[in-house]
């Protein structure tokens, strides 16, 4: 009820100002094509109140059940009116998340075309999937079993006797209730040549050809999340609702409250989203002593945070004093000791800090839509962005001018 008397309520106001619109034409053309600027049409009501009133008046009387549609909204689902409130609905969304993956695949799935947007491979489960709703329009999941970390290289061809992938694939037709699935353990050709793409990424080639009668052949390129974790301008995103990300925060706060980074997190309770505040408890090893912890964790507009953290975050390692005082140096000194690995403890907002220290030094930027860029680091612009200049084979170069908030991993790749 309280939906139909907010949608009633717009489409009268829309009503008023469409009509509104209409009778600025039929005073004349130029008050028609002024009366679709905002300004124009205050001024249009006022000189003209006599022959503007009616639609006026109809767009006010929208507001009615639009305030009593929010209302009955703001006492059933308060949660709601704060979500609209606080513009959450403007922020990407899971499925827009996993839209910088790049991946590029060509073929069918039980003869349908066939678009992930969502790849993953977690606990050695291969995941490819089309739709992000509880049960995905179409779904291709490969159960590799055990994998390292690092390069991953699978080939299975169709007379392979008892291959130790085991494929699975589901689809879910409009006119169905349950998805339906297929499981194929023999018969098929299967290749994957994926490389690591930091932070948490792995890209490369996807092959993968079924018996005739499954109608299914896929073959291009795939880009997959190996955790849950989402980066955001180099940083851990703590918007991103996942248990990796709760695993990271309770790891990030015991360190700080214990003073150590002697910090190993065993487990977490299981948990439900979405959510705006929760209590997880985690089993987690603190100087190698096990021990639980109950964390009272609310989500606010930079992400999840425990409650009453105020604890200061931990220093950076010092180098020995011993060290320093055979290598002085100033902190104000741009031009750094040349026994002095710039790699180590190297950052992005380490650089943003002090670009002139790390000028002409031979970078590599990874960014969020999976792109790389590499070359020397010459500065950053008035914007604030960072260009890295490239030198082309042949004549010419090419400068990349990167944004810090797009940018996902950045590494110095000399001292």
């Amino acid at each position: 009820m309280d939906a139909l008397l907010i949608l009633g309520g717009l489409l009268l106001i829309v009503a008023g100002i469409v009509w509104l619109v209409v009778l600025a034409f039929g005073t004349s053309l130029l008050w028609g094509v002024g009366s679709l600027l905002p300004p124009i049409t205050l001024i249009y009501v006022v000189r003209h109140w006599n022959v503007a009133r009616k639609a006026v008046g109809l767009s006010g009387l929208g507001f009615v059940p639009l305030v009593v549609g929010f209302t009955l909204l703001a006492n059933h689902e308060p949660e709601r009116i704060e979500a609209i409130a606080s513009l959450q609905w403007l922020e990407p969304d899971e499925q827009t998340q996993n839209r910088h993956l790049a991946i590029g695949l060509y073929g069918q799935l039980d003869d349908r075309p066939f678009n992930p947007r969502i790849g993953r491979l977690i606990d050695g489960v291969l995941t490819l999937r089309e739709g992000d709703d509880l049960f995905a329009r179409q779904e291709v999941r490969i159960n590799l079993g055990t994998t390292q970390p690092g390069a991953l290289r699978v080939d299975v061809l169709p007379q392979d006797a008892n291959p130790a992938p085991e494929i699975e694939i589901s689809w879910m037709r409009p006119e169905q209730e349950l998805p339906e699935a297929r499981r194929v353990q023999s018969g098929y050709t299967l290749h994957l040549d994926l490389q690591p793409v930091p932070p948490n990424k792995l890209a490369g080639d996807f092959h993968l050809v079924l018996p005739a009668h499954y109608h299914t052949s896929l073959s291009g390129h795939v880009e997959l999340f190996t955790d849950e974790l989402r980066y955001r301008a180099g940083k851990v995103d703590l918007r991103h609702d996942s248990a990796d990300t709760l695993a990271y925060l309770a790891k990030d706060y015991l360190q700080r409250r214990f003073k150590t980074r002697a910090v190993t997190v065993e487990s977490l309770a299981p948990m439900t989203f979405p959510a705006t505040t929760l209590t997880i408890v985690v089993k987690a090893k603190v100087n190698s002593e096990l021990g639980s912890f109950d964390l009272d964790i609310q989500k606010g507009e930079q992400g999840w945070m425990v409650n009453d953290d105020e604890y200061p975050p931990l220093p950076e390692s010092e180098t020995p004093s011993n060290v320093v005082a055979a290598q002085p140096q100033s902190s104000f000194d741009s031009t750094p000791s040349p026994h002095i690995d710039r790699r180590q403890r190297f950052s992005l907002e380490r650089l943003l800090r002090n670009p002139a220290r790390y000028e002409q030094l031979q970078m590599r930027a990874h960014t969020e839509r999976g792109g790389v860029a590499e070359g020397r680091f010459i500065g950053v612009d008035r914007d604030g962005n960072l260009a890295i200049r490239r030198v082309l084979k042949g004549p010419g170069e090419a400068t990349y001018n990167l944004a810090p908030e797009n940018i996902v991993l950045l590494e110095l790749l000399e001292p």
